[in-house]
C-alpha cells in the first residue's frame, strides 16, 4: 500500500508541476497560473512577492470579487461566518476581499497549496448563491446530518504523509460497528474536484486508522453528477453520495 500511495502522490506532483506556469509582472510580483479551474473553467491564478525574508501570496481579490459580481455578497450573516471558518481551516486570511497568506522559504509550498485549496473551497461553497438563495448546500448537509442524528465534528484538518494539510467538512467518529468516516461536500462536481479530493484522501489515508473511509456528498440538484467524476472517486476508494440519494447512506453514517 505504501508504494502505491507514493506512486499516486508522485503522479500528482508531476501533474501539478507540469501544468503550473510563472510570469514576471514587474515590481517584484510573479503570477502563478495553476492547473485548477474556477467555476468559469479559467485557470486559478495567484500572485507572489518577496518582502524581506518572507513571501506574500494573494489571489488579489479574484474569488470574492467574482462571487460578488455574480450576485453573492458574503458580508454579514451565515455566509460570512462560514467563509471565516473555511479560511481558518486553511490558515489564510481575507484583507479587502483578497484571500492571502505569508510564507517563509521553508513553508512556501505548503502555504501556496493552502491558498489555492482555500480559493477552490470558497468558490465551491458559494457559486450557487444569489440574493434569493435561502440555504447554501453546506448548510443543507448540516441540517440533514442533524435530522438523521448522525454524529459529526465539523471542519477538521489533517496533515497528510506529504506534510500538506487537508480539510474535511465533517468527521464521523468511529463506533462499535463502523470505522471513522471523513466527509467532503461538493456543490459543483467536476474533474478538478475529483483530482483534488483524491489527492487529499490518498495523502491523508496513511495518517488515519487503517479502516477509515472517505465520503463525498455531491450536489446533483441542478445537474446529474458526471459519470467520470463517480468513476474517478471509485478508483481511489472514495464513496460518492448523490444528494438526491442521500437517504440510502444514512445507515452507514449514523451507525
Amino acid at each position: 500500500m505504501t508504494s502505491e500511495v507514493q506512486s499516486l502522490i508522485e503522479g500528482y506532483w508531476t501533474w501539478l508541476k507540469d501544468k503550473t506556469t510563472l510570469r514576471d509582472l514587474g515590481e517584484g510580483w510573479t503570477e502563478i497560473t495553476t492547473p485548477y479551474l474556477d467555476r468559469h473553467n479559467d485557470y486559478l491564478q495567484i500572485y507572489a512577492r518577496k518582502e524581506g525574508g518572507r513571501y506574500f501570496l494573494t489571489d488579489d481579490g479574484y474569488v470574492l470579487d467574482d462571487l460578488e459580481l455574480s450576485g453573492c455578497r458574503i458580508e454579514g450573516g451565515k455566509r460570512e461566518t462560514l467563509l471565516k471558518t473555511t479560511l481558518n481551516g486553511f490558515g489564510v486570511q481575507v484583507n479587502n476581499h483578497a484571500i492571502e497568506t505569508q510564507a517563509t522559504p521553508q513553508t512556501f509550498a505548503i502555504r501556496k497549496h493552502n491558498l489555492v485549496q482555500a480559493m477552490l473551497a470558497v468558490n465551491d461553497l458559494f457559486y450557487l448563491a444569489s440574493p434569493y438563495t435561502a440555504n447554501l448546500f453546506y448548510e443543507d448537509v448540516v441540517e440533514w446530518l442533524d435530522l438523521c442524528n448522525i454524529r459529526y465534528t465539523p471542519k477538521v484538518k489533517f496533515t497528510g504523509t506529504s506534510g500538506y494539510d487537508h480539510s474535511f467538512d465533517f468527521v464521523v467518529p468511529k463506533s462499535s460497528v463502523q470505522p471513522e468516516r471523513l466527509i467532503r461536500t461538493v456543490n459543483r462536481p467536476n474533474r478538478d474536484m475529483a483530482q483534488s479530493l483524491a489527492f487529499a484522501w490518498v495523502d491523508t489515508r496513511d495518517a488515519r486508522p487503517n479502516d477509515s473511509r472517505a465520503y463525498v456528498i455531491l450536489n446533483d440538484q441542478d445537474a446529474p453528477v458526471p459519470g467520470a467524476v463517480n468513476g474517478a472517486l471509485l478508483n481511489y476508494d472514495i464513496r460518492g453520495i448523490a444528494w438526491s440519494r442521500r437517504q440510502e447512506t444514512v445507515h452507514e453514517l449514523a451507525a
